[in-house]
């Protein structure tokens, strides 16, 4: 299991990724789920969650290229003229892989199932953001509900609703996104660091800033911490339940 975020906000875009991967609690490895591409016309970040073979595979088709029929030509995320170009690229070939791959095996108790996020854009685009599912299919992020996740996104999706909003700062955002994976993290083990971060703010000529989280970061851990302290701050200065009595004194 993994966990993702992109988040898209007035300022621009923040895309998160967890990199721990895990066939049983006794064979856990680390790849990493982000993927970058970017020249001086395009930006395109692609998120993955689900299962590796799927996903892994998917991405090598993508690099290879695709057999463009009206063209003749071979397309990549490095050619394609639109960022919605793009997301019809990898979910056609998301599907297609998955089907391949789940047709040649018999053990129907795994799951083949995978998603994505791709965010960014060609040319002079707009910033979008864009969650793909494994069918292929996919929905855009909009203003009134500005990120979209993937993989184990439960536990994190509480803070994004109440504290996220397309007007909030990037600083902020990408706060909120580290929150969001420090409170993932401590519900579940399938979701661990290292996590890796890219943003990209709004505007022409802009380039992206990538990060990655490793287990000593000193501010992520600081984050940590001071989260856990003003969550137990705030239950506290809450009035107690009007139905429940005080406890009589002696």
């Amino acid at each position: 299991m993994t966990y993702c975020i992109g988040m898209l906000v007035d300022s621009g875009l923040v895309m998160m990724a967890d990199t721990r991967t895990n066939a049983g609690v006794d064979n856990v490895s680390c790849y990493r789920k982000l993927h970058i591409y970017e020249n001086e016309n395009r930006f395109l970040s692609i998120a993955s969650a689900g299962n590796l073979s799927v996903t892994q595979a998917t991405l090598s088709k993508l690099d290879e290229g695709i057999l463009n029929e009206e063209s003749g030509e071979l397309e990549t995320l490095w050619t394609v003229t639109s960022i919605f170009r793009a997301v019809e690229l990898v979910g056609k070939v998301l599907r297609e892989t998955q089907s391949e791959i789940k047709s040649g095996l018999e053990a129907e108790e795994i799951s083949f199932g995978a998603t994505m996020l791709l965010g960014g854009r060609v040319g002079n685009e707009q910033l979008r953001l864009y969650l793909i599912y494994e069918i292929g299919n996919a929905i855009r992020c909009g203003i009134d509900t500005p990120f979209l996740q993937i993989g184990e996104l439960k536990y994190g999706k509480p803070i994004l609703d109440r504290a996220l909003s397309f007007d909030t700062p990037f600083n902020e955002a990408v706060k909120l996104g580290l929150i969001s994976f420090d409170s993932t993290m401590r519900s579940n083990l399938a979701v661990g660091l290292p996590i890796d971060i890219v943003t990209l703010r709004r505007g022409e000529n802009t380039k992206s800033s990538q990060y990655r989280i490793e287990r000593d970061d000193a501010y992520f851990n600081q984050l940590s911490i001071a989260w856990s302290q003003k969550l137990k701050e705030a239950q506290a200065s809450i009035p107690r339940p009007p139905f429940i009595e005080p406890p009589k004194s002696n």
